[in-house]
Protein backbone atom coordinates (compact mmCIF):
# COMPACT_ATOMS: atom_id res chain seq x y z
CA UNK A 1 0.00 0.00 0.00
CA UNK A 2 1.25 3.58 -0.69
CA UNK A 3 0.40 6.32 0.90
CA UNK A 4 1.42 9.89 0.49
CA UNK A 5 1.67 12.44 2.58
CA UNK A 6 -0.24 16.14 2.04
CA UNK A 7 1.94 18.98 2.51
CA UNK A 8 -0.01 22.36 0.42
CA UNK A 9 -1.85 24.49 2.47
CA UNK A 10 -5.55 24.05 2.22
CA UNK A 11 -7.85 26.30 0.00
CA UNK A 12 -11.06 26.02 -1.38
CA UNK A 13 -9.43 27.74 -4.62
CA UNK A 14 -7.13 24.81 -4.71
CA UNK A 15 -9.43 21.87 -5.02
CA UNK A 16 -11.07 23.85 -8.23
CA UNK A 17 -7.90 23.45 -9.70
CA UNK A 18 -8.08 19.35 -9.59
CA UNK A 19 -7.70 18.32 -13.29
CA UNK A 20 -11.00 16.60 -14.08
CA UNK A 21 -12.81 15.19 -17.36
CA UNK A 22 -15.26 17.23 -17.07
CA UNK A 23 -13.62 20.96 -15.82
CA UNK A 24 -15.04 23.75 -14.46
CA UNK A 25 -17.58 24.77 -11.97
CA UNK A 26 -21.26 23.99 -11.36
CA UNK A 27 -24.15 26.06 -9.70
CA UNK A 28 -25.42 25.16 -6.25
CA UNK A 29 -29.11 23.83 -7.17
CA UNK A 30 -30.97 21.07 -6.29
CA UNK A 31 -34.11 19.27 -5.45
CA UNK A 32 -35.42 16.31 -7.90
CA UNK A 33 -34.46 17.45 -11.10
CA UNK A 34 -32.06 14.87 -11.43
CA UNK A 35 -30.47 12.75 -14.34
CA UNK A 36 -33.48 10.28 -14.26
CA UNK A 37 -32.02 8.02 -17.33
CA UNK A 38 -31.85 4.70 -15.96
CA UNK A 39 -28.34 4.83 -15.75
CA UNK A 40 -27.42 6.07 -19.15
CA UNK A 41 -26.29 9.60 -18.35
CA UNK A 42 -26.33 12.63 -20.41
CA UNK A 43 -30.05 14.02 -19.05
CA UNK A 44 -30.55 17.42 -18.74
CA UNK A 45 -29.12 17.63 -14.89
CA UNK A 46 -28.12 14.92 -12.70
CA UNK A 47 -28.64 16.43 -9.23
CA UNK A 48 -25.95 14.86 -6.46
CA UNK A 49 -25.81 15.43 -2.38
CA UNK A 50 -22.20 16.75 -1.00
CA UNK A 51 -21.41 18.38 2.75
CA UNK A 52 -21.30 22.36 2.46
CA UNK A 53 -19.54 22.06 5.80
CA UNK A 54 -16.41 20.11 6.04
CA UNK A 55 -13.06 21.88 4.59
CA UNK A 56 -10.92 19.73 2.32
CA UNK A 57 -14.10 17.36 1.77
CA UNK A 58 -17.36 19.86 0.58
CA UNK A 59 -17.17 23.09 1.74
CA UNK A 60 -19.75 25.79 0.49
CA UNK A 61 -17.61 29.26 -0.77
CA UNK A 62 -19.77 31.59 -2.09
CA UNK A 63 -22.37 29.67 -4.63
CA UNK A 64 -20.48 26.34 -5.15
CA UNK A 65 -19.50 23.57 -3.28
CA UNK A 66 -15.62 22.69 -2.53
CA UNK A 67 -13.23 19.70 -1.93
CA UNK A 68 -11.98 16.22 -2.82
CA UNK A 69 -16.14 14.97 -2.51
CA UNK A 70 -16.91 17.64 -4.98
CA UNK A 71 -13.99 17.11 -7.33
CA UNK A 72 -15.06 13.15 -6.92
CA UNK A 73 -18.48 13.74 -7.80
CA UNK A 74 -17.49 16.17 -10.67
CA UNK A 75 -15.11 13.83 -11.96
CA UNK A 76 -17.90 10.77 -11.49
CA UNK A 77 -20.80 13.09 -13.34
CA UNK A 78 -18.58 13.65 -16.21
CA UNK A 79 -18.07 10.07 -17.00
CA UNK A 80 -21.65 9.65 -16.90
CA UNK A 81 -22.16 12.49 -19.58
CA UNK A 82 -22.82 15.29 -17.68
CA UNK A 83 -21.15 18.66 -17.60
CA UNK A 84 -20.25 20.65 -14.51
CA UNK A 85 -23.08 23.30 -15.64
CA UNK A 86 -25.28 19.85 -16.06
CA UNK A 87 -24.67 19.48 -11.76
CA UNK A 88 -27.22 20.75 -9.42
CA UNK A 89 -25.36 20.41 -5.84
CA UNK A 90 -27.98 19.46 -2.94
CA UNK A 91 -26.25 19.89 0.93
CA UNK A 92 -26.29 16.37 2.83
CA UNK A 93 -25.84 16.38 5.92
CA UNK A 94 -25.43 13.03 7.69
CA UNK A 95 -28.41 12.30 9.12
CA UNK A 96 -30.63 13.25 5.87
CA UNK A 97 -28.63 10.75 3.23
CA UNK A 98 -30.90 7.83 3.39
CA UNK A 99 -33.58 9.63 3.27
CA UNK A 100 -32.57 12.18 0.12
CA UNK A 101 -31.66 8.81 -1.95
CA UNK A 102 -35.17 7.49 -1.17
CA UNK A 103 -36.80 10.54 -1.71
CA UNK A 104 -35.65 11.27 -5.35
CA UNK A 105 -34.18 14.72 -3.52
CA UNK A 106 -30.73 13.62 -5.22
CA UNK A 107 -29.68 11.16 -7.78
CA UNK A 108 -26.72 10.17 -5.39
CA UNK A 109 -24.58 10.97 -2.70
CA UNK A 110 -20.77 11.71 -2.22
CA UNK A 111 -20.54 13.18 1.09
CA UNK A 112 -17.97 11.15 3.65
CA UNK A 113 -20.57 8.58 3.33
CA UNK A 114 -19.24 5.53 4.70
CA UNK A 115 -20.56 1.98 2.90
CA UNK A 116 -22.21 -0.59 6.34
CA UNK A 117 -23.88 -3.13 5.97
CA UNK A 118 -26.83 -1.46 7.96
CA UNK A 119 -27.28 1.42 5.12
CA UNK A 120 -27.35 -0.73 2.78
CA UNK A 121 -30.76 -2.34 3.74
CA UNK A 122 -32.07 1.12 2.17
CA UNK A 123 -29.75 2.12 -0.22
CA UNK A 124 -27.12 1.27 -2.75
CA UNK A 125 -23.42 1.99 -2.79
CA UNK A 126 -20.81 2.09 -5.91
CA UNK A 127 -17.34 2.43 -4.66
CA UNK A 128 -15.40 2.73 -2.48
CA UNK A 129 -13.64 5.75 -4.08
CA UNK A 130 -11.11 6.34 -0.96
CA UNK A 131 -10.86 3.87 1.92
CA UNK A 132 -10.32 6.71 5.23
CA UNK A 133 -9.63 6.01 9.32
CA UNK A 134 -11.40 7.50 12.39
CA UNK A 135 -9.17 9.81 14.25
CA UNK A 136 -9.47 12.30 17.23
CA UNK A 137 -9.34 16.32 16.68
CA UNK A 138 -8.96 18.17 20.42
CA UNK A 139 -7.86 21.91 21.28
CA UNK A 140 -3.75 22.72 19.88
CA UNK A 141 -2.89 23.09 23.63
CA UNK A 142 -4.50 19.74 24.83
CA UNK A 143 -1.79 17.18 25.13
CA UNK A 144 -3.64 15.07 27.34
CA UNK A 145 -5.72 12.96 24.76
CA UNK A 146 -3.35 10.89 22.02
CA UNK A 147 -5.90 8.06 21.22
CA UNK A 148 -9.18 6.28 21.85
CA UNK A 149 -8.11 5.24 25.50
CA UNK A 150 -7.25 8.38 26.84
CA UNK A 151 -10.98 9.70 26.36
CA UNK A 152 -12.62 7.92 29.07
CA UNK A 153 -14.29 10.14 30.74
CA UNK A 154 -14.22 12.67 28.71
CA UNK A 155 -16.91 14.72 26.50
CA UNK A 156 -16.72 13.52 23.18
CA UNK A 157 -18.65 15.44 19.98
CA UNK A 158 -20.00 13.51 16.20
CA UNK A 159 -22.78 14.55 14.33
CA UNK A 160 -26.06 13.12 14.10
CA UNK A 161 -26.46 10.70 11.51
CA UNK A 162 -22.69 8.90 12.16
CA UNK A 163 -21.38 6.26 14.45
CA UNK A 164 -18.21 7.57 14.86
CA UNK A 165 -18.53 8.32 18.42
CA UNK A 166 -20.73 5.08 18.82
CA UNK A 167 -17.30 2.80 17.31
CA UNK A 168 -15.67 4.13 20.72
CA UNK A 169 -18.09 3.61 22.83
CA UNK A 170 -19.76 0.79 22.23
CA UNK A 171 -16.87 -1.24 20.20
CA UNK A 172 -14.21 -0.17 22.12
CA UNK A 173 -15.97 0.02 25.28
CA UNK A 174 -14.48 3.37 26.65
CA UNK A 175 -16.41 5.23 28.89
CA UNK A 176 -16.62 8.83 27.05
CA UNK A 177 -19.92 10.93 27.27
CA UNK A 178 -20.92 11.57 24.00
CA UNK A 179 -22.59 14.63 22.69
CA UNK A 180 -24.30 14.89 19.38
CA UNK A 181 -24.45 17.67 17.52
CA UNK A 182 -25.99 18.88 14.32
CA UNK A 183 -23.17 18.69 12.09
CA UNK A 184 -19.25 18.99 12.84
CA UNK A 185 -19.08 22.44 12.58
CA UNK A 186 -21.32 22.48 15.87
CA UNK A 187 -18.78 20.19 17.11
CA UNK A 188 -16.29 22.29 16.46
CA UNK A 189 -17.65 25.13 17.92
CA UNK A 190 -18.29 23.10 20.58
CA UNK A 191 -14.48 22.51 21.29
CA UNK A 192 -13.64 25.67 20.96
CA UNK A 193 -15.62 26.84 23.42
CA UNK A 194 -14.87 24.10 26.09
CA UNK A 195 -17.69 22.15 25.90
CA UNK A 196 -16.72 18.97 24.80
CA UNK A 197 -13.30 17.17 24.72
CA UNK A 198 -12.71 16.05 21.57
CA UNK A 199 -14.12 15.47 18.37
CA UNK A 200 -13.77 11.90 16.56
CA UNK A 201 -14.63 11.12 13.03
CA UNK A 202 -12.75 10.20 9.56
CA UNK A 203 -9.16 11.33 9.51
CA UNK A 204 -10.34 12.72 6.33
CA UNK A 205 -12.47 15.33 7.91
CA UNK A 206 -10.34 16.02 10.78
CA UNK A 207 -7.52 17.22 8.74
CA UNK A 208 -9.51 19.68 6.85
CA UNK A 209 -10.69 21.54 10.07
CA UNK A 210 -6.83 20.94 11.38
CA UNK A 211 -5.47 23.16 7.95
CA UNK A 212 -8.05 25.55 8.58
CA UNK A 213 -7.48 25.97 12.01
CA UNK A 214 -3.86 25.42 12.84
CA UNK A 215 -3.17 27.13 15.94
CA UNK A 216 -7.04 26.06 17.46
CA UNK A 217 -6.91 22.21 16.85
CA UNK A 218 -4.76 19.48 16.76
CA UNK A 219 -5.27 16.17 14.97
CA UNK A 220 -3.97 13.83 17.21
CA UNK A 221 -3.13 11.21 13.91
CA UNK A 222 -3.37 7.83 15.45
CA UNK A 223 -5.96 6.12 13.16
CA UNK A 224 -7.97 3.38 13.75
CA UNK A 225 -10.76 1.28 12.51
CA UNK A 226 -11.70 2.16 8.47
CA UNK A 227 -14.43 3.94 7.00
CA UNK A 228 -14.85 2.70 3.29
CA UNK A 229 -16.81 6.10 1.55
CA UNK A 230 -19.22 4.57 -1.44
CA UNK A 231 -21.65 6.78 -3.67
CA UNK A 232 -24.63 6.54 -2.32
CA UNK A 233 -27.35 5.52 -5.08
CA UNK A 234 -31.07 5.04 -4.76
CA UNK A 235 -31.74 1.14 -4.23
CA UNK A 236 -32.19 -1.02 -7.20
CA UNK A 237 -29.42 0.76 -9.20
CA UNK A 238 -27.26 -2.30 -10.06
CA UNK A 239 -26.74 -0.57 -13.52
CA UNK A 240 -25.57 2.67 -12.42
CA UNK A 241 -23.35 1.21 -9.61
CA UNK A 242 -21.39 -0.24 -12.56
CA UNK A 243 -20.59 2.67 -14.14
CA UNK A 244 -19.84 5.14 -11.16
CA UNK A 245 -17.57 2.11 -10.28
CA UNK A 246 -16.05 2.24 -13.90
CA UNK A 247 -15.20 5.68 -13.26
CA UNK A 248 -13.81 5.53 -9.83
CA UNK A 249 -11.10 2.86 -11.28
CA UNK A 250 -10.25 5.74 -14.26
CA UNK A 251 -10.35 8.64 -11.73
CA UNK A 252 -7.41 6.58 -9.75
CA UNK A 253 -5.37 5.06 -12.59
CA UNK A 254 -5.24 8.47 -14.54
CA UNK A 255 -3.93 10.08 -11.10
CA UNK A 256 -6.97 12.58 -10.64
CA UNK A 257 -7.70 10.89 -6.85
CA UNK A 258 -3.95 11.95 -6.35
CA UNK A 259 -4.52 14.91 -7.53
CA UNK A 260 -7.62 15.65 -6.22
CA UNK A 261 -6.14 14.83 -2.41
CA UNK A 262 -3.31 17.09 -2.68
CA UNK A 263 -5.34 20.02 -3.43
CA UNK A 264 -7.56 19.32 -0.59
CA UNK A 265 -5.79 19.00 2.56
CA UNK A 266 -3.16 21.00 4.22
CA UNK A 267 0.05 20.59 6.45
CA UNK A 268 -1.64 18.21 9.25
CA UNK A 269 0.97 15.09 8.62
CA UNK A 270 -2.28 13.37 7.01
CA UNK A 271 -1.08 10.51 5.64
CA UNK A 272 -3.35 9.39 2.47
CA UNK A 273 -3.99 7.04 -0.05
CA UNK A 274 -2.54 6.18 -3.27
CA UNK A 275 -3.53 3.35 -5.05
CA UNK A 276 -7.35 2.51 -6.30
CA UNK A 277 -9.60 0.96 -3.38
CA UNK A 278 -10.81 -2.48 -3.69
CA UNK A 279 -14.34 -1.84 -5.57
CA UNK A 280 -17.07 -4.15 -3.87
CA UNK A 281 -19.88 -5.69 -6.08
CA UNK A 282 -22.98 -3.88 -7.30
CA UNK A 283 -25.63 -5.92 -5.90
Amino acid sequence: MRVGRISSILGGTAALAFALTACGTADVGGGGEGGGDGGEGGGDTITIGVKYDQPGLGLLEGDTPVGFDVDVATYIAGELGYSPEQINWEEAASANRESFLQQGTVDMVIATYSITDERRQVVDFAGPYYVAQQDILVAADNTDIEGPEDLSGQVLCSASGSRSANNIVDDMGIDAELREAGNYSECLELLGNGTVDAVTTDNTILAGFAAQNPDTYRMVNNPFGEEKYGVGLPAGSTERCEEVNAAITQMWEEGAATEALENAFGATDFAFEEEVPALEDCA
